[in-house]
């Protein structure tokens, strides 16, 4: 019996299934039960399914520490005037500053156009070979051989969340978030017209007029072009003078403007302590 059960034939299959199928060829060796003993007595009792195995897929750990050194894009559905359609939101976000770099709103979900994508964005923020990495999930454009091809093209480095694991890409899931929980992000979009004025004016608003809670409350496009320090030191000043005017309003210290982030992670290294990854 033991050499049945260890035959190419059965070794992956159940004693159930295989008492079954010596049975229907009118053979009878044992019962299920004694398959099972033999199979305790040999320390084999186990999953004898043959059953995919799946990859070990590294923790991503990349850290920007200025802009235009890490990238993350993603791609979010926004919903049509009629069930079951949707209008497709591209978006590529700059890690450290969060500045949104390049977006573009489809009727469908490709990789030709993610490569344009990417390719007029690298071009726009005048990316070099060897200065950029772009982070992704696993959905079919971002792993997509041309991508990749444009990518080693560029002399841009690909990354990759690991499969099923949401929070390998933060920054863009929360500017997703940020942007649904918008006041003014309906249940669905009349069109594709309505969907893109909405587009247009939000990320307006998210680049030049939003308070980012991860950057030290100043906008993505005033630390994206340098103008964030220049904004931190007058806020320093106004601290400054209110300090000196009323002391005894602050009992503790001087007042000071939080300050802006020097690196920014996404998955920082376990045994590194503490770091600013804040991202809405």
């Amino acid at each position: 019996m033991l050499d049945i059960l260890h035959s190419d034939r059965f070794v992956d299959m159940a004693p159930p299934q295989i008492y079954a199928a010596l049975l229907d060829e009118k053979r009878y060796v044992c019962s299920t039960s004694t398959m099972y003993r033999l199979l305790r007595a040999n320390d084999e009792v186990r999953e004898r399914r043959d059953q995919r195995t799946h990859g070990t897929y590294a923790r991503p750990e990349l850290m920007a520490t200025k802009v235009n050194g890490l990238w993350s894009w993603d791609i979010t559905k926004m919903r049509g005037p009629i069930t079951g359609t949707y209008y497709y939101l591209y978006v590529i976000l700059d890690v450290f500053s969060r500045y949104v770099v390049g977006w573009t709103l489809q009727c469908c979900e490709s990789q030709e156009i993610a490569e344009e994508l990417i390719s007029q964005t690298c071009e726009k923020q005048n990316i070099v070979p060897g200065q950029l990495t772009i982070h992704a999930d696993r959905g079919s454009s971002m792993t997509s051989k041309s991508v990749a091809t444009l990518m080693a093209d560029l002399g841009v480095i690909k990354s990759h969340s690991r499969p099923h694991v949401s929070n390998d890409n933060p920054y863009s899931e929360a500017q997703f978030k940020t942007m649904k929980y918008r006041p003014t992000y309906p249940r669905r979009f009349g069109s594709f017209e309505e969907a893109m004025v909405f587009a247009q004016s939000f990320f307006k608003w998210y680049n030049s007029e939003h308070y980012h809670s991860g950057i030290a409350m100043v906008t993505p496009e005033s630390l994206h072009y340098g103008r964030a320090g220049q904004v931190i030191a007058a806020r320093a000043q106004v601290l400054s003078i209110a300090h000196a005017a009323h002391p005894e309003r602050f009992v503790r210290r001087a007042p000071v403007p939080q300050p802006l982030p020097t690196a920014v992670w996404i998955n920082p290294p376990l045994t590194s302590g503490p770091i600013n990854i804040g991202a809405n």
